[in-house]
């Protein structure tokens, strides 16, 4: 089956766009990527998506706007990607859409919205959609994220010792599989969340991020402002556990700000891109993690890698291109894989990811331009992932 997967990250900077045939042989999914795209929204479009997020008050308008407006936006990726990366022939889209709101009261997840009308998707192309992934683990009592541990820990199963896989995305998410366990995983903490949100307070919306980690290179960091951020309870709570920037934003920074003053911009961002090699390694130390592969933006952060590489001395780290996976494309293949999976009758997720009660099958359906067939119920699901060159 030839499968187009779409998201775009709590960054809301892109939509990547990813493209593989797959196939389930006995207890193997086997995936062959047909290459991936990044298209970046709108200016207006993202600047609406900005000015919704949380803490901002919103409207239903603005709400039935964003969902047309990025639905609208990823059936022009869909058919982009169904054109270049699938030569016009492709049988799924599977579309992730736009986390707006996460919603965790107590730990507990109440429910998630992301927005992107699958409708407009479907109607582009012609194609089935498979969408909204991640409610029906929430309604199983799990935290709807992160989703991407089911082929995490699909891709893991291959490595030795206890190994996991780190995505460095607006928040960092970690899947750890140790021998003879379930798999684990959980956000821990943020990633380029708080960094691009400093970048743009600070050069007044002149730029989105801090590229290739300059600014924080030239910065020092404030132990104090660490000590401060290193405070928030999320940090010490178990997992699984998910968050995002419905938690850390601009007026969560602004208020560790006054509270330890730190005046300079670059002090500021050196600190912020510690937090993050500091939390993700503690996540990982307290798992025995062995061997660390990575994936997403932060990849492209050299400051942000080596600070990592300082706090997990001995664990090696590799991009997940290493095992055959584009580190710019792992999430967007990740979910092309969850919908096959759902479309085959098979669970998307491990309870033990993700808190649910079940392991449940995932999203809703949108039919195409023709009547809806969907193939055979698989009667095995895969327990490892083998990628095809």
């Amino acid at each position: 089956m030839r499968v187009i997967g779409l998201m775009s990250g709590t960054s809301y900077d892109a939509i990547e766009a990813a493209a593989a045939d797959l196939t389930l042989d006995d207890d193997t999914l086997r995936l062959r990527p047909l290459g991936h795209l990044s298209v970046p929204y709108p200016d207006d479009l993202r600047a609406l998506i900005a000015a919704s997020l949380p803490p901002a008050a919103t409207t239903t308008q603005a709400m039935c706007a964003l969902d047309s407006g990025i639905g609208q936006a990823f059936a022009g990726v869909a058919v982009r990607a169904l054109r270049d990366l699938c030569a016009g022939a492709a049988d799924l889209v599977v579309s992730h859409g736009q986390t707006v709101h996460h919603w965790v009261e107590g730990g507990v997840v109440r429910g998630t919205l992301q927005l992107g009308q699958p409708a407009w998707i479907a109607e582009a192309t012609g194609l089935p959609v498979v969408s909204d992934l991640r409610s029906r683990d929430v309604a199983a009592g799990g935290q709807g994220a992160p989703l991407v541990g089911m082929t995490d820990a699909l891709l893991l199963r291959a490595l030795p010792g206890v190994p996991a896989a780190l995505n460095l995305g607006g928040i960092a998410n970690v899947t750890v599989l140790a021998p003879g366990a379930d798999p684990l995983a959980f956000d821990t903490g943020p990633a380029n969340a708080l960094l691009d949100a400093a970048v743009h307070h600070f050069t007044d919306g002149a730029a989105t991020h801090d590229e290739d980690g300059r600014r924080a290179a030239a910065g020092r960091v404030s132990p104090a402002l660490l000590r401060f951020l290193l405070d928030d309870p999320y940090y010490r709570r178990s997992a699984p556990k998910t968050t995002g920037k419905e938690h850390f934003h601009l007026p969560y920074l602004k208020r560790a700000l006054d509270a330890v003053p730190t005046p300079a911009p670059d002090d500021v961002l050196a600190t912020l891109t510690r937090l993050t090699a500091v939390t993700v390694a503690g996540a990982c130390r307290a798992h025995q993690v062995t061997e660390l592969v990575v994936s997403g933006g932060g990849t492209r952060n050299p400051v942000l890698m080596r600070m990592l590489a300082e706090e997990l001395p001995g664990v090696p780290l590799r991009r997940s291109d290493d095992l055959g996976l584009p580190s710019d494309a792992k999430e967007a293949l990740a979910f092309a894989a969850l919908g096959f999976l759902t479309v085959h009758g098979l669970p998307g997720t491990h309870p033990a990811a993700t808190g649910a009660s079940r392991a449940t099958l995932l999203g809703s359906i949108t039919p195409g331009l023709y009547p809806l067939r969907l193939p055979e119920p698989a009667t095995r699901a895969p327990d490892r992932l083998r990628i095809i060159s």
